[in-house]
C-alpha cells in the first residue's frame, strides 16, 4: 500500500521515511530522558550529586547509595523482608481484584442491557476527574467505619475501583461481536460462562493494560501506609523506601536515588514486557 507515492511500513528503509525518523527520533530522546537520569542520578557518588551545575550523566559510577541503603535498611527493627513481604501481599491483592472487577463491570456494561447501564457507566468517567487526594476523608472515613484500619484490607480496598482500568476494558468489550455472545447463548451458555470462555480470552490485551495501571497504582502507593496503618509490621516496601530516603541530610538524597530506582525498576519491566499489549488496548480502546 502506498500513500503519496511513499509505501506504508515498507518492509526496508526509503528516503520517503527520514521526515518521519527526524520528528520520531526526538521525541524517543525526550521521553527516554528521565529513564536514563533515574539510572545515572542512582549512581552517582557524594560529590556528583551536589555538583553545581548539576549533570545528567555520572562520570564516576558508584555503589555507595545502594550500600548505604542497604546499611540503614539492616539497622532497622523490622527486616526489610517484611515491607517486601506486605508489598507483594498487596499488590498481588490489588491487580487480582481490580482486573476481576473492571473485566465483570465492563461486560456488565458493555453486553448487557438494563435501566441504569449508562448512568453507571457516565458516573464512571465522572470518576476520572478526581484525583486521590479529593477523596482522601471519604475513603478514610469508610475504612475507619468498616473497621479495617491497620490490616491488609486498608491498603487493598482503596486501590481496587480502577474508573481508568474499567474505561478501557469496557471499550475493548464494545468490539466483541453480538453475535459471537448471542450463538454461545442458543448453545445453552449462561452469563457467566460467556464471561469466561469467551469475553477473558478476547480481551487480554485491555487486561494486560489494566494490569500495569492497577500494579504501578498500588506498587508506588505510600498514601494508605502513612494514612490508614499505624504498625509498621504491616506497612509496604515503598513507604519503607520513603523513610529510608530522609535519613541523615547528605546520605539521604543518595539513598532517595538508589531507592527511587529499585522502585521504579519493577514498572519498567512490566511494561517492556507487556507494551504489545498496551498499544493494542490504546488503539482499540477509543473504537465503537
Amino acid at each position: 500500500m502506498a500513500v503519496g507515492g511513499t509505501k506504508v511500513n515498507p518492509k526496508k528503509f526509503e528516503k520517503g521515511q527520514i521526515p518521519l525518523y527526524l520528528y520520531l527520533i526526538p521525541v524517543a530522546i525526550f521521553m527516554g530522558a528521565p529513564i536514563i537520569y533515574i539510572f545515572n542520578h542512582a549512581f552517582k557518588p557524594m560529590d556528583e550529586l551536589y555538583a553545581f551545575p548539576p549533570k545528567f550523566f555520572v562520570n564516576h559510577p558508584s555503589l555507595i547509595n545502594f550500600q548505604n541503603l542497604m546499611q540503614t535498611a539492616a539497622g532497622s527493627s523490622i527486616p526489610i523482608s517484611r515491607y517486601i513481604f506486605n508489598s507483594l501481599v498487596v499488590t498481588i491483592g490489588v491487580v487480582f481484584l481490580s482486573v476481576m472487577i473492571s473485566t465483570m463491570a465492563g461486560f456488565a456494561l458493555s453486553k448487557m442491557k438494563f435501566k441504569l447501564n449508562k448512568p453507571i457507566f457516565e458516573v464512571n468517567n465522572l470518576a476520572l476527574m478526581f484525583v486521590a487526594t479529593a477523596v482522601t476523608i471519604p475513603r478514610y472515613l469508610t475504612i475507619s467505619f468498616v473497621g479495617i484500619l491497620d490490616t491488609y484490607w486498608a491498603h487493598i480496598l482503596p486501590l481496587i475501583a480502577m474508573p481508568v482500568c474499567l474505561f478501557l476494558i469496557k471499550q475493548f468489550i464494545d468490539q466483541v461481536p453480538n453475535s459471537l455472545l448471542e450463538a454461545a447463548q442458543l448453545e445453552g451458555a449462561n452469563a457467566f460462562t460467556i464471561y469466561r470462555k469467551i469475553i477473558i480470552p478476547m480481551v487480554k490485551p485491555a487486561i494486560a493494560t489494566g494490569a500495569i495501571l492497577s500494579f504501578q497504582a498500588v506498587w508506588n502507593n505510600v498514601e494508605t501506609s502513612n494514612l490508614f496503618t499505624s504498625s509498621e509490621g504491616i506497612r509496604t516496601l515503598s513507604f519503607y523506601m520513603n523513610t529510608l530516603s530522609g535519613v541523615g541530610t547528605v546520605q539521604g538524597q543518595g539513598m532517595a536515588a538508589a531507592a527511587a530506582l529499585i522502585m521504579f525498576i519493577p514498572n519498567l519491566l512490566l511494561f517492556v514486557i507487556m507494551q504489545s499489549n498496551v498499544m493494542n488496548t490504546m488503539a482499540h480502546s477509543g473504537l465503537k
